[in-house]
């Protein structure tokens, strides 16, 4: 069916319920077809299941920290130091997972299941031996690298958590990998419960490991990393379960898993560049936080509490920006181009207003929510100026996550790899410095950065998008 024919079914049809789109999105819309119908039912549909994954993701890292800070200030450090390591497994990870999660929406479009099945399986098997490889070096060398790290004495008497958290990095891996393939595919409400069974796992897992609820002894830091690698390993495998399971959209086989390398290179080449943009974003924030030291520790506290909220509440908008790319890769797979710009510019409405929405909350009730997390009135005082100023430009932010989400659907890592580089490093990082500093502006200037920064790049990413290069992107 043509784009104009979605049109004129989607205007003839008569109008769902949301509470029925609701219903359908967590059962799991099994026989829906996402290259047909109404675009909004659809996204709505992809949407509601990310959104949620993403709300989990949020409490688990808000209770893990939790549960840690009752060991004291050297088990934070320690928690701090090995997430920061980690990160770049995180990057890896995600890269893989854009490259991944292009490729078999296109197939999945293409009505190519068993090639979708095919790439899934190899990019699986090349993220487990990377894992494993990284997994080996990372535990035997733990101590060295929190050393290299600046680690104190106190920290590294805490190296077996460091072990143990880059010893099962493949649980990681595979979760983010497993999920992509499954959200690629269309079931986002199966990635929703792999996480959620992760995540709960954990939550349960967590303080009783560390602090010895009942009869299980108290293991200290050393019990989170095992309760964190266990729940994340009971999802993967709760993952694959499913993707081995006949009449999945992806259906796993033992064929699919004959090693592949001209595939497993077009994946790392799409997922290369992915993997950079991963870190130019990631990177950026440690560049603010490097000229706001220099106010000071109220001004970087306050910040980082500030930010901290911030992601919290952008997390759920990925979700959404997941559905735009899975929605992309899967109408240009089916020769509907039309149909995937529409969806994206769709997609990007629901997002201006949702986060939108959660930008004038933050503006309004900035010192009630800062006050939850601080009793400190320097610190309060920059919160508040963090979440009132980087919630303005909230509706762009929420656009310009839709579109870079979308050029990766689409098989295009390079612009958005580009767009983050320019914006953030050449653009954001030299305007904070010169209005926190030059201008005299301190703080203040570089949280108004980080907003104009936001617009640039949403206004930016409109711009590439609209001419249209995506459209013909192979993968």
């Amino acid at each position: 069916m043509s784009s104009s024919g979605d049109a004129v079914a989607a205007s003839a049809a008569p109008v769902p319920s949301v509470w029925s789109a609701i219903r359908e999105s967590l059962a799991g819309a099994h026989g829906r077809d996402f290259t047909e119908g109404p675009i909004g039912r659809s996204i709505f549909i992809l949407a509601v299941p990310m959104v949620l994954e993403m709300v989990m993701e949020s409490i688990f890292a808000v209770v893990d920290v939790f549960v840690v800070a009752h060991l004291g200030a050297e088990a934070v450090a320690t928690v701090g130091l090995t997430e920061s390591m980690m990160t770049m497994l995180y990057a890896l990870a995600m890269g893989l997972s854009i490259g991944a999660g292009a490729m078999v929406a296109r197939r999945i479009g293409e009505k190519n299941p068993d090639e979708a099945a095919h790439t899934a399986a190899q990019v699986i098997l090349f993220g487990a031996i990377v894992a494993a490889l990284l997994g080996v070096l990372g535990a035997v060398f733990a101590p060295k690298l929190l050393g290299v790290m600046g680690a104190s004495q106190g920290v590294l008497a805490n190296a077996t958590f460091t072990r143990i958290m880059l010893g099962g990095n493949i649980s990681v891996v595979m979760l983010f990998l497993l999920n992509s393939v499954l959200r690629s595919a269309g079931d986002a409400a199966i990635a929703m419960r792999v996480l959620w069974l992760a995540n709960a796992i954990n939550i349960v897992l967590c303080p009783t490991l560390v602090l010895g609820l009942g009869p299980v002894p108290a293991l200290g830091i050393e019990g989170a990393a095992i309760a964190t690698t266990i729940g994340r390993s009971i999802g993967v495998a709760f993952a694959l379960s499913r993707l081995f399971r006949p009449g999945s959209r992806v259906e796993l086989h033992a064929r699919h898993f004959a090693f592949d390398p001209a595939l497993i290179a077009r994946v790392v080449r799409l997922s290369a560049s992915a993997t950079v943009q991963v870190v130019i974003g990631m990177a950026s924030w440690i560049g603010l936080v490097r000229i706001l030291a220099t106010f000071g520790s109220a001004a970087l506290a306050g910040y980082t509490i500030g930010i901290r909220i911030v992601i919290f509440a952008l997390l759920p908008s990925f979700g959404l920006a997941n559905a735009a790319a899975t929605m992309v890769g899967q109408a240009l797979g089916a020769g509907k181009p039309e149909r995937a710009e529409q969806a994206v510019w769709t997609a990007g409405r629901y997002g201006m207003w949702f986060l939108g929405s959660i930008g004038v909350v933050f503006v309004i009730f900035a010192p009630w929510i800062v006050s939850i997390f601080t009793a400190d009135t320097a610190v309060a005082g920059y919160a508040v100026a963090t979440l009132r100023t980087v919630a303005l430009g909230f509706p762009f932010y929420a656009y310009g996550m839709v579109l870079t989400q979308s050029f990766n659907g689409a098989g295009d890592t390079r612009t958005p790899t580009w767009i983050n580089l320019i914006v953030f490093w050449l653009f954001e990082i030299p305007l904070a410095w010169i209005l926190a500093n030059t201008l005299g502006f301190g703080p203040q200037g570089a949280f108004t950065a980080a907003t104009v920064a936001f617009c640039a790049l949403a206004v930016v990413s409109a711009i590439l998008f609209r001419r249209g290069r995506w459209k013909t992107q192979r993968v």
